[in-house]
C-alpha cells in the first residue's frame, strides 16, 4: 500500500506535484505528476467547458507537445489543482493558462474515471467540472493548444458515437456532468451521466 508518507518522499522534485485522493475526493498526498500518470493512482483533476449559451461549446485540440492525448480534441481547458489549491482556483489557472479566457466559472460535479491511454500512460481521476459562458476568441497558448473550435452540442455527440478516437477519454463524461448547468440543461442529450457528486 503506498501511503501519505511515501508520496511525500516521491514529490520532492520541481516536476508539477498532484493531489493524490481516495475515491471520495478526499486528499490523502501528494506526488509527481508523470509518476501518477504511470502508475494509475487516483488524483485529482478540473475540466472546464464553456458554452456561447447558444447550444455550443468550445473545444481545443490538444498540442502535439502534450505528454498524453496530444492532438486530440477535449473540453475547453483541464489540468490539476496543486497541493493547497482549490479546484475552482485551478480550474481559473488553467483556463487562462491554455486558452488566455478569463470568464466567471460554475462549479457543476465532479465524477471519477479510468483510462488507459495509447502511450502506455493511466488517467485515473476525480475530475470536478466546471462550466463558463464565454463569447470571442481564445488567445491559445500553442504549447498547451493547437487548434479550438465552437461545436454544437449535437454535432459533438454524433462525432462523438461515430469516432471516439478523435477525442480524449474524459470527454464525454465532462459532457454529461456539464449538461446539468442551467447554460446547457435545457439541450437533449443522449449520452448517460456517470455518477456525480
Amino acid at each position: 500500500m503506498i501511503t501519505h508518507k511515501l508520496f511525500g518522499a516521491l514529490a520532492t522534485t520541481r516536476e508539477e506535484l498532484v493531489v493524490v485522493v481516495d475515491a471520495e475526493d478526499r486528499p490523502l498526498g501528494e506526488a509527481r505528476k508523470l509518476f501518477v500518470h504511470q502508475m494509475g493512482i487516483l488524483h485529482r483533476a478540473v475540466s472546464v467547458l464553456l458554452t456561447d449559451g447558444d447550444e455550443r461549446v468550445l473545444l481545443q485540440q490538444r498540442a502535439p507537445e502534450k505528454y498524453h492525448s496530444a492532438g486530440l480534441w477535449a473540453n475547453s481547458a483541464c489540468g490539476h489543482p496543486r497541493p493547497g489549491e482549490r479546484p475552482a482556483d485551478a480550474a481559473v489557472r488553467r483556463l487562462g493558462a491554455e486558452l488566455g479566457v478569463y470568464c466567471a466559472l460554475d462549479p457543476v460535479g465532479r465524477f471519477a474515471y479510468r483510462a488507459e491511454l495509447a502511450n502506455g500512460l493511466i488517467e485515473h481521476e476525480v475530475d470536478h467540472v466546471f462550466v463558463g459562458r464565454f463569447i470571442g476568441s481564445p488567445a491559445p497558448d500553442p504549447t498547451e493548444v493547437s487548434a479550438w473550435k465552437w461545436v454544437g452540442l449535437d454535432a459533438l455527440r454524433a462525432d462523438l458515437a461515430a469516432h471516439p478516437e478523435r477525442y480524449a477519454p474524459w470527454l464525454e463524461a465532462v459532457l454529461s456532468v456539464a449538461q446539468q448547468h442551467p447554460l446547457l440543461a435545457a439541450c437533449e442529450t443522449q449520452i448517460s451521466a456517470p455518477a456525480t457528486r
